[in-house]
């Protein structure tokens, strides 16, 4: 029982200098947190807000790629949804969202 008192203990510093700075121990995570901000969230936040002005920008005769890889023409826009050509005569209705992104320069 003696050798757990001992690692207890705080190992012969007389108990006050055991303590380091308070704010100090706690600069490596801002630091850490700062690094995960400017590498990870704001690159997806402003991915987000693309996307989102995007949406905002789709108009009828715009072609457009889904995310599940369907190619066509904007033919028809609702509220949450959009009527795509993807082949003459050929309309499917796709969800706002899953809008990945415009084609350009394709005739």
């Amino acid at each position: 029982m003696d050798t757990l008192a001992y690692a207890l203990g705080t190992g012969g510093t007389g108990g006050a200098g055991g303590q380091g700075g308070g704010f100090s121990t706690f600069i490596p995570l801002i630091l850490l947190f700062g690094i995960f901000y400017f590498l990870l969230i704001r690159p997806q936040q402003k991915k987000a807000k693309q996307h989102r002005e995007l949406l905002g920008a789709l108009k009828v005769g715009d072609r457009i790629v889904t995310n599940g890889g369907l190619h066509g023409k904007i033919t028809g826009i609702k509220e949450n949804t959009v009527t795509v050509e993807i082949a003459p005569k050929i309309r499917v209705k796709v969800s706002r969202g899953s809008i990945a992104g415009m084609i350009q320069g394709e005739g």
